[in-house]
C-alpha cells in the first residue's frame, strides 16, 4: 500500500510538472507571436525604395567625384597623398595605444616588433604631413608615392602571373594570367614616368575607382524590385 501511494505521488508531481512546463511555453509562444511585427508588403516596398534611392544618390556623387578626379587628376593625387598620410598618423598612434595595452598577453620581441611597425607609420605620416608646407615638397610627396604604387603593381603582377600559371589546369586560371600581365604593364607605365607625369597617376587611379564604382551601384539598384528584399550590409 505504501509503495502504491509513493507511485500514486510521483505520477502526480510529474503531472504538475509537466503542466507548468506547457503552460510557460504558452506563455512564451504567445508573448512572443503578439510582440513580433511582421513587415508587410507596404513595408517590404518602401525599405526597398530608399535603399534604392540612396543608391542611386551614392553612384551619382561617386561618379561624380570620379569625372571630377579624372579632370583636375594632380589636385586629386595631392589629396590622396594628404589621406594617405593622415592614415599612417592615426594608425601609428592607435598601434602603439593596442600594442601597449596588449603588451602582458603578447610577447616581448612581438610586442618590440609591432611597436617599431607603429614608430615607423608615425614618422612616414608626419613627414609627409610637414612636407605639405610647400607646393614643390607636395609635388615631390605625391611623385614619391606614385612611383611606390607602380613598384608595387610591378611585384602584384608577377606574383599574379606565376600564380595563375601554377594554377593553370582550373577555371579562371587565363583570368588571373591576364591580371597578372595587365597589372606588370601599369605597374611599368607608372615607374617610366617622369616627374609630372607621376604627379596625374594617383588621381587618375581614384578617378577611374570611383566611376565604375557609381556606375556598378547604379546598375546594381537597377536590378532590384519592389517585391525583393534590399541586399544586406556585408
Amino acid at each position: 500500500m505504501a509503495r502504491l501511494q509513493r507511485l500514486e505521488l510521483k505520477v502526480g508531481a510529474e503531472g504538475t510538472s509537466q503542466k507548468r512546463v506547457s503552460a510557460s511555453g504558452n506563455q512564451y509562444r504567445s508573448g512572443v507571436v503578439s510582440d513580433t511585427k511582421f513587415m508587410t508588403a507596404d513595408d517590404r516596398s518602401d525599405s526597398v525604395g530608399t535603399f534604392k534611392a540612396f543608391a542611386i544618390a551614392e553612384g551619382i556623387l561617386l561618379i561624380i567625384l570620379g569625372v571630377l578626379a579624372l579632370v583636375f587628376p594632380v589636385i586629386a593625387s595631392v589629396w590622396v597623398t594628404g589621406v594617405i598620410a593622415v592614415v599612417f598618423l592615426v594608425g601609428g598612434v592607435v598601434g602603439w595605444i593596442s600594442n601597449l595595452a596588449r603588451s602582458k598577453r603578447m610577447g616581448r620581441w612581438i610586442c618590440f616588433w609591432r611597436l617599431v611597425v607603429s614608430t615607423l607609420f608615425i614618422v612616414a605620416g608626419a613627414s609627409m604631413i610637414s612636407n605639405f608646407r610647400s607646393p614643390a615638397d607636395a609635388a615631390e610627396q605625391v611623385a614619391t608615392l606614385s612611383l611606390a604604387i607602380g613598384i608595387v603593381f610591378l611585384v602584384e603582377g608577377v606574383v599574379a602571373f606565376f600564380n595563375g600559371l601554377s594554377h593553370s589546369n582550373r577555371p579562371g586560371a587565363g583570368w588571373a594570367i591576364a591580371n597578372g600581365v595587365v597589372t606588370f604593364i601599369l605597374g611599368l607605365l607608372i615607374v617610366t614616368l617622369k616627374f609630372w607625369g607621376l604627379l596625374w597617376v594617383l588621381g587618375a587611379l581614384v578617378g577611374i575607382s570611383f566611376l565604375f564604382s557609381g556606375i556598378d551601384l547604379i546598375a546594381l539598384s537597377s536590378t532590384i524590385h519592389n517585391d525583393q528584399d534590399p541586399p544586406a550590409a556585408a
